[in-house]
């Protein structure tokens, strides 16, 4: 059964999403850009605050669903600009210093509200706990 997971720790969805779901055993995030639970956009900010923001929010909702980082078993990064990608892979392996998820990273067009990156997960999750 898809249980809505929903956050006051993580920006309110923008549009008609939810912030994750699950269906018991695993949890699909929402797309997470760096905009701060009050309402700020850091997408003036460097690439590496604005990864850490994004990683932020994605704790946030990934804690509301019983699960951390450590459960994430596959990430995508969404990049404005690929040539941000060495600065957003160094915030993001602080975040994932130890037996980091599957990646993918790819460039796009444009993202939500002129950020530089959007992050969303697959994690594992066991409801029972």
């Amino acid at each position: 059964m898809k249980r809505i997971i929903e956050t006051d720790d993580a920006p309110a969805a923008v549009g008609a999403y939810s912030q994750a779901t699950s269906n018991g055993s695993l949890v699909f995030t929402a797309g997470q850009i760096p905009l701060t639970n009050d309402g700020e956009l850091l997408d003036e900010e460097p690439i590496e605050s604005q990864t850490d923001q994004a990683l932020y929010n994605l704790d946030a909702v990934l804690d509301e669903a019983g699960a951390s980082s450590e459960d994430i078993l596959k990430v995508t990064v969404f990049l404005e600009d690929i040539d941000d990608f060495d600065a957003m892979n160094e915030a993001y392996a602080d975040y994932f210093d130890d037996q980091p998820p599957a990646r993918s990273a790819v460039e796009v067009a444009a993202l939500p509200k002129g950020v530089g990156v959007e992050i969303e997960a697959i994690a594992s999750v066991d409801e029972a706990e």
